[in-house]
Formats: structure tokens, C-alpha cells, sequence
């Protein structure tokens, strides 16, 4: 499990004074208002960045942190990711997991086989939906719903699935 949790991507800049549009990646972009700090996510050294203020602008949030003043310090950071540390998260509630602790997750079905590994968790707006590699490399879209999705184990890191009728076809 990561330490960190994204939280967005700096998508570009705004105005001169430097701010940034970021691109929200939680699924309630209103709790940047009480976020005090964030990661900015640059290799060998994250830097830690004091929130000043904070607007909203269609679906992107606009921030303004103490350590830039202008356009030209922020702007190589455009494409990076925003961090929390997990203490900073919100509080999940029964079958919620964070994204990032589902990527890379075994899949077995209920008959219990290997079927292969969580590769990535598409938002939609009905419901998530799983891409699932295939042990034969072929990815499949589960929809993170009750009937299909019937038990994740972060402990022993396995997502149990139930293939239902027709899902495999393609």
C-alpha cells in the first residue's frame, strides 16, 4: 500500500500570479478547501506545498500555494501529480477502498480460479468499472457492482468476481 494518495493532476496554469487548474482525482473535489497541504509528486525529492487559497472553476479546482508567486515557477510542474498522506484521507465506508490499493490486486473467480490482476479502475457515472488483464493478456471490463465484484481482500490482496453471463464476450 502507498503512503500517498493522488488527489489530482496540475492540468495547467492560471493567471500570472501562480495558480493552477488542477484536475480533480477525489470523488468530492470540495474537500480541497480544508486540505492545509499537498505533495507535489516530482522525482528524487516531493516537495510539500502550503495551500493559500482555494476556488472552483467548472470541473477544476484552482489553487494558489505560498511557495509560488508567479507563472514561471509553477509552470514546469504542469502534468504532476497532487499527494496526500493516507492521514489526510477521508474516512472509507463499508466496501469502499481507495483506487490505489486496488491496482495490481489478484483476481480469482468464485469457482476459484486465478483469472488474472486488477489493472485499472475506470470511474463512470452509474458505478466503477474493473479493467481486469486476463492471465492470456486480454483485459475485461468487470462493473464494480454486487452481483460481479463479491469480495475484496486487501489483506490477503485478491478481489473475488463472479463472471457473469456474457461478460466475457467480446
Amino acid at each position: 500500500m502507498d503512503d500517498r494518495l493522488r488527489v489530482g493532476v496540475i492540468a495547467s496554469t492560471h493567471g500570472l500570479r501562480g495558480e493552477v487548474k488542477v484536475f480533480p482525482t477525489t470523488d468530492d473535489p470540495k474537500r480541497f478547501k480544508t486540505l492545509k497541504t499537498l505533495i507535489l509528486d516530482i522525482q528524487p525529492n516531493p516537495m510539500a506545498l502550503t495551500v493559500e487559497s482555494v476556488k472552483f472553476f467548472k470541473n477544476m479546482v484552482i489553487l494558489k500555494f505560498k511557495e509560488f508567486n508567479n507563472i514561471n515557477e509553477i509552470e514546469k510542474y504542469k502534468g504532476k501529480d497532487l499527494l496526500i498522506s493516507r492521514d489526510q484521507a477521508v474516512k472509507l465506508g463499508p466496501d469502499e477502498n481507495f483506487i490505489a490499493d486496488l491496482i495490481g490486486l489478484k483476481v480469482v473467480t468464485d469457482e476459484g480460479q486465478d483469472f488474472g490482476t486488477l489493472k485499472e479502475v475506470m470511474k463512470t457515472g452509474a458505478n466503477d468499472v474493473y479493467i481486469i488483464e486476463a492471465k492470456d493478456g486480454k483485459e475485461y471490463l468487470f462493473p464494480a457492482i454486487k452481483p460481479c465484484i463479491l469480495d475484496v481482500d486487501l489483506g490477503r490482496q485478491t478481489v473475488t468476481v463472479h463472471i457473469m453471463d456474457g461478460l466475457l464476450d467480446l
